[in-house]
C-alpha cells in the first residue's frame, strides 16, 4: 500500500530515512556529503537539467533534514535551487481569447490594465494590474488565467512573495508556520526543518531508558495515519525505537477542555490556544484579540508538563501532523516541557532507518483518553469538548455559542467579526489547517476519510466523559 500522497513526500522521506540511519550508526559526519549520491534518482532526475543540479538540491534537502539554517528562526525554508519551475506571471491572457467586441474584461478592470491589439486580443499591463482577478471572472471564454504559484495559492496569510531571482520568499513576520506551502509545492522546494537528529540523540543518550525515561506524546490524528498497519502496531514500533512509554496527547486535550471551559465562563469570550499556527495568526494579524486567547497550554504542552512533574528527569518528544508545533515547542513557556517535535513523516523515516516493520509487530495500547479528547484532531472537536466540559462542571446554563473555524480563512472571517464586535459567538475554535489537525502538513496522507477514522477512534475510548479520563490520569 502506498504510504504517501505524493512523490515529493517520498523523496523527502528518503532523505530523512538516510540521515537517521547514518545518525543511529554514528556515521553521519563522515557520510553527510555522500547522502545525495546514496539516494536513488527520484522524479527530480527527469525534470532537472543535469544530475549535478539534482544532487545540489538533494544536498539542500539534507541540510534541512539535519536542522536547516540556524540563523533563520522560521522552521519553514525555501530551497532556491529547486524553486525554478513555476510560472510567475500572475493573471495572463491565453490563446483562448477570441478577440470579442464585448470587452467585459476591460469593463471590469478599475485600474485600466486591459488593452487590445489590432486583432482585438486582450493584453494585461503588469505595471497597472493589482491581481484582483475580476477580468478572469467575467471572460466568457475563460481566456484569462491566474498563473499564481501553488505556494502562493496555498498561503492564506500572504506570507509568500517572489525574490529578485524569482524564487519563493517567505516573510517571517507574516508566516504562521502552518506548512500549507510545504504540502502544496509540487517540486518540494519548500520544506520544514527537521529535529530528527535531536530525537535520535535523545534515544541514544537515554541508554535504554536507564539514564532517563523517554516519553512519546502522540497526536490523536495518528488514528488516521499509517493505514497499512494497525494503530497498536504503530505504538509497538515507537517503543521498539527506544521510547519508554507512549502517551496520548488526547489526555492533554481532556485537561485543556476541562480548564478552558471554566476560563470561558470567567471571561465571557475566548479563542482556543490549541493550534499554534492559529495563535500565531492572532498575534501577528489581530493583536487586539491576544488578550482573549486562552491562557491554557496546548494539549501537547499540557500532557508534557504533567509527565515532567510526575516523572523527574523525563524527556518528552511530540509526534504529530503539525509543522507549527516545531515552532511552539521552542517558546519560552513550552520549552521546559517538550524536548523535541517530529511529524508522522519523520516517524516513518525513523521506523525504516532502524528496519522496523511495524506490520510484523504485536499490538500495544495507548493510555486511554476520553472520546472528546480524541476528537480534538478534527475541526469541531474542541468546540464539542468544551460543551461537554461545561455540562460536567455543572455550567450548562452558560449561554455557550461556539464557532468552529475550519482553516485559516474561516478563522480570519471570525476574527474580523470579533474585532468589529459583530461575531455571534463567544468561543472561537481556530484551526489553521483545513479539516483540523488531520490536514496537517506532516501527515502521511491527507483525505476527508480521515475525519471518520478520528471519530471511530474516539468511540473506542473507554471513558466517554472528560472528567473520568482526567481523574484516572496515570502514567
Amino acid at each position: 500500500m502506498r504510504r504517501f500522497d505524493t512523490q515529493v513526500q517520498e523523496l523527502k522521506y528518503q532523505v530523512l530515512r538516510e540521515v537517521a540511519h547514518q545518525a543511529f550508526a554514528d556515521k553521519l559526519l563522515e557520510t553527510l556529503l555522500d547522502i545525495p549520491k546514496i539516494i536513488a534518482p527520484g522524479p527530480e532526475a527527469k525534470t532537472r537539467c543535469c544530475v549535478y543540479k539534482e544532487r545540489a538540491i538533494l544536498a539542500e534537502r539534507v541540510k534541512l533534514a539535519v536542522g536547516g539554517d540556524k540563523g533563520n528562526p522560521n522552521i519553514i525554508e525555501v530551497i532556491e535551487l529547486a524553486c525554478d519551475e513555476c510560472p510567475v506571471g500572475g493573471y495572463e491572457v491565453t490563446d483562448a481569447c477570441r478577440g470579442c467586441i464585448a470587452h467585459r474584461c476591460e469593463g471590469s478592470c478599475r485600474r485600466g490594465a486591459i488593452t487590445f491589439d489590432q486583432h482585438q486580443k486582450a493584453h494585461i499591463d503588469k505595471s497597472k494590474c493589482v491581481e484582483c482577478g475580476q477580468c478572469a471572472k467575467v471572460c466568457p471564454y475563460s481566456a484569462i488565467v491566474n498563473n499564481k504559484r501553488p505556494c502562493e495559492n496555498a498561503c492564506k496569510v500572504k506570507a509568500i512573495r517572489m525574490s529578485e531571482t524569482k524564487a519563493a520568499q517567505i516573510d517571517n513576520d507574516t508566516c504562521i508556520s502552518c506548512g500549507a506551502c510545504v504540502h502544496q509545492c509540487p517540486f518540494g522546494a519548500i520544506m520544514d526543518k527537521s529535529f530528527l537528529l535531536n530525537v535520535v540523540d535523545l534515544i541514544k543518550k537515554s541508554d535504554n531508558n536507564e539514564k532517563y525515561k523517554l516519553y512519546a506524546v502522540v497526536a490523536p490524528s495518528i488514528s488516521s495515519q499509517f493505514t497499512y498497519a494497525k494503530l497498536g502496531q504503530v505504538i509497538s514500533g515507537i517503543k521498539k525505537l527506544g521510547f519508554y512509554h507512549v502517551v496520548e496527547a488526547a489526555l492533554g486535550a481532556d485537561m485543556v477542555a476541562f480548564e478552558e471551559s471554566k476560563e470561558l465562563v470567567e471571561k465571557g469570550f475566548l479563542t482556543s490556544s490549541c493550534c499554534p499556527a492559529f495563535v500565531s495568526y492572532v498575534e501577528k494579524q489581530f493583536p487586539t484579540l491576544v488578550q482573549h486567547v486562552s491562557h491554557n497550554l496546548s494539549p501537547m504542552a499540557m500532557i508534557a508538563k504533567f509527565i515532567k512533574e510526575t516523572t523527574p528527569g523525563a524527556k518528552v518528544v511530540f509526534i504529530g501532523p503539525c509543522t507549527a508545533k516545531k515552532m511552539e515547542f521552542q517558546k519560552e513557556d513550552v520549552r521546559p516541557y517538550v524536548d523535541s517535535v517530529i511529524t508522522f513523516e519523520e516517524l516513518q523515516a525513523l521506523f525504516d532507518s532502524c528496519d522496523i516493520d511495524i506490520t510484523r509487530l504485536e499490538e500495544d495500547v495507548l493510555d486511554n483518553a476520553s472520546y472528546y479528547g480524541r476528537i480534538f484532531a478534527r475541526s469541531g472537536g474542541l468546540a464539542d469538548a468544551v460543551r461537554q466540559a461545561l455540562q460536567e462542571h455543572g455550567l450548562s446554563d452558560f449561554p455557550y455559542q461556539p464557532i468552529a473555524c475550519d482553516g485559516i480563512e474561516a478563522s480570519k472571517a471570525a476574527l474580523q467579526k470579533a474585532v468589529r464586535g459583530s461575531l455571534d459567538a463567544n468561543f472561537i475554535e481556530g484551526m489553521a489547517c483545513t479539516g483540523g489537525c488531520i490536514g496537517g502538513a506532516g501527515c502521511l496522507t491527507h483525505g476527508m476519510k480521515d475525519k471518520s477514522e478520528v471519530d471511530k477512534y474516539g468511540m473506542e475510548a473507554y471513558e466517554k466523559r472528560i472528567g473520568d479520563a482526567v481523574s484516572l490520569l496515570k502514567i
